[in-house]
């Protein structure tokens, strides 16, 4: 594993590091592509920016609200914390992203900025849409090289000795983070193939939501960081991926009911 790099004598992790290539690497595709479509890029390139922000306040945002019981564990101990346990708290509760959060996040606010840009939703959306598997494909490369969101012991796979979370150290794990990355570079290629070929216009984003549901429901049974939270054997995610789930079905549904009409 390689958590942490040094960049001209400052030290930088692997996950930022791969996060921005995903951003940047992403960006550039759905620019590039709302330019062959006859778009403003200078639009796609505000949208984008919103809705990165959005992602970025959802990710954290969803991490500390499932872990907020270390905040009210702080201040329930009848002693007034000091500053330096209020920050430590704060970074242990909102020190980390979660993908669902982030992506419900930037939908929100790319929704909102699309909106007020008066942009064509729908048109718009459709060329964001593998976008979002591309920068994950980096995303999940940054988590294995950082040592986070590790899979099960396995009899194949990785000894991590340098990952920020002590419990996945010395232990051979199932790479997950590298068969998701795998994933979502498939999911990537079958969007960019149908928004090519002009299939489910103005649905690929419900395409994209039913899909990488399905596949984040059946991978988190190979996870094995429990700090995600588990219910009835579920995960966090794997609810998040239900629930998810089962809006696209509605929302499918719905649409043909009203096709009939």
């Amino acid at each position: 594993m390689l958590p942490i790099v040094n960049v001209f004598g400052r030290e930088l992790g692997m996950f930022a590091i791969m996060a921005t290539a995903g951003i940047l690497v992403a960006g550039a595709w759905a620019c590039y592509t709302t330019r062959k479509r006859g778009y403003d890029d200078n639009k796609m390139i505000l949208l984008l920016l919103f809705g990165t922000a959005g992602a970025f306040l959802g990710g954290f945002g969803l991490h500390g609200l499932l872990r907020i019981r270390y905040i009210f564990e702080l201040f329930g101990q009848g002693t007034l914390p000091s500053l330096r346990e209020i920050i430590l708290v704060l970074q242990r509760t909102f020190g980390g992203m979660i993908f669902f959060g982030g992506l419900l996040g930037g939908l929100l606010v790319g929704f909102l900025t699309a909106y007020k840009l008066k942009l064509p939703l729908a048109e718009f959306a459709d060329i964001v849409t593998p976008g979002i598997p591309l920068f994950h494909v980096f995303g999940r490369i940054g988590c294995f090289l950082g040592g986070c969101c590790f899979g099960v012991e396995s009899r194949i796979g990785f000894i991590m000795h340098n990952s920020l979370v002590p419990a996945a150290n010395g232990v051979r794990r199932l790479p997950i983070q590298l068969i998701e990355s795998a994933l979502n570079f498939g999911l990537f290629l079958l969007l960019v193939y149908l928004l090519k070929r002009g299939k489910f216009p103005g649905r690929l984003m419900v395409v994209y939501i039913a899909l990488y549901s399905i596949i984040r429901f059946v991978l988190e049974f190979w996870r094995g960081d429990a700090a995600r939270g588990f219910i009835l054997g579920l995960s966090t995610s794997q609810f998040i991926s239900i629930i998810l789930l089962m809006g696209v079905v509605l929302f499918v549904l719905s649409k043909e009911r009203i096709g009939r009409k």
